[in-house]
């Protein structure tokens, strides 16, 4: 199964922080384990990296970076791809841009802690708590 996932969930878990961690922390570790094909748009990574330097300082952010990138494979972002969100005309321009970016991957879900922000979507986005249990029920 591959999944596309948003920067708040890669947040989460990078930051530790509470309320959503142990599901954010899942959903790197069904990465890690291979039972998902993780991807975070390269876009996302520059915020990612701008937030954990913030929230950790300059080297603890290089290390989480580079943690994350151990997991989740870097989706190019492209011209073409700011092109069609433009076209698309979003309420939200960074949302269309992971649409965009897992559309072009053929993802079948989206996990974000901001599912409204995708409900012009045809792919699913789901919370992390969402996927989870879809995970689960699949294992049954």
């Amino acid at each position: 199964m591959k999944v596309l996932v948003d920067s708040n969930v890669i947040l989460n878990k990078l930051l530790e922080q509470s309320g959503f961690f142990e599901s954010s922390n899942t959903i790197f570790i069904l990465a890690e384990i291979g039972k998902i094909s993780g991807f975070v748009s390269a876009s996302a990574i520059t915020d990612i990296y701008y937030i954990t330097r913030k929230g950790l300082g300059k080297e603890s952010a290089h290390k989480a970076i580079r943690k994350m990138l151990s997991v989740f494979q870097p989706a190019t972002v492209t011209g073409d791809d700011i092109f069609r969100v433009l076209d698309l005309e979003w309420g939200d321009f960074e949302d269309s841009v992971q649409f965009v970016v897992g559309e072009g991957l053929t993802v079948d879900y989206i996990i974000t802690r901001d599912t409204q922000g995708f409900s012009s979507s045809p792919i699913p986005a789901l919370t992390p708590e969402q996927f989870i249990q879809i995970i689960s029920n699949l294992e049954k």
